[in-house]
């Protein structure tokens, strides 16, 4: 694996390794073949950008089960919608859709995703990596209001914001909800998602559903808890939505 000599480099904190990829492959696969290949370990970030996005992978070795580790996904998204909400204008708004996407002012701004070496729910994992992409810009001649379905931060407000201030202040924003899970649980997560997920006032089609549900919350491992017509309540497991890499 090559790393890219980058001109600047996001401000990581302390604890983070960053490094830059080469183009041509997504940070999150060469992210998953470094920890496969033990070329990267934990609080190894892989980080680039492109003239519309910012991308990010950062690899941990987790002390826990699968089952708890999982919990870095929403607590990735919870990191990546502070991140926003610091560097927005105070009138956006953002929220979250279930499993994994961060909306802003209602409409998508960025994805992220969790892989993990192979194993069962009670078994601790080698490593996982949890990786973030949020849209700066559109490409090219798009207009605002052009891409209904979706978004971007420079359509909302964050003009002058660059990939590196943008990566930068995603990753303090990820190391300070690591740091809350590891001294408070799961819990302020929980609060986090039960603030600003979607679907709360109105059913929304959530992803792996074939009818509309309203959402009634998060249990203590993470998991979805919706209503439908035809269930009172029911669990979307958060395990169902993470990536099981099968190589190790």
């Amino acid at each position: 694996m090559s790393w890219a000599e980058p001109r600047l480099e996001p401000n990581f904190p302390p604890l983070l390794t960053g490094r830059r990829v080469v183009p041509g492959k997504p940070v999150s696969e060469q992210a998953v073949e470094g920890a496969c290949a033990g070329d990267l370990g934990a609080c190894d970030v892989l980080w680039d950008e492109d003239a519309t996005h910012a991308h990010l992978a950062i690899v941990l070795e987790p002390e826990v089960s699968l089952a708890r580790a999982a919990q870095m996904l929403p607590l990735a998204v919870s990191a990546a919608g502070d991140c926003i909400g610091a560097l927005a204008p105070p009138q956006v708004g953002v929220s979250y859709r279930w499993p994994a996407t961060v909306l802003v002012n209602g409409a998508p701004v960025g994805e992220l995703s969790l892989v993990a070496s192979g194993g069962s729910a009670d078994a601790v994992p080698d490593w996982i990596v949890v990786s973030m992409s949020l849209r700066l810009r559109w490409a090219g001649t798009t207009e605002p209001g052009e891409q209904p379905e979706a978004t971007a931060l420079a359509e909302e407000g964050c003009e002058e914001l660059t990939a590196l201030d943008l990566l930068g202040s995603y990753a303090r924003h990820f190391m300070t909800w690591l740091n809350i899970w590891q001294d408070d649980g799961f819990r302020p997560i929980h609060l986090n998602w039960t603030e600003r997920v979607e679907g709360r006032q109105e059913p929304v089609r959530l992803t792996g559903m074939t009818e509309d549900a309203t959402v009634a919350g998060m249990d203590e491992d993470g998991n979805l808890l919706v209503k439908t017509a035809q269930a009172p309540v029911r669990a979307l497991s958060l395990l169902d939505v993470i990536i099981i890499d099968g190589r190790t």
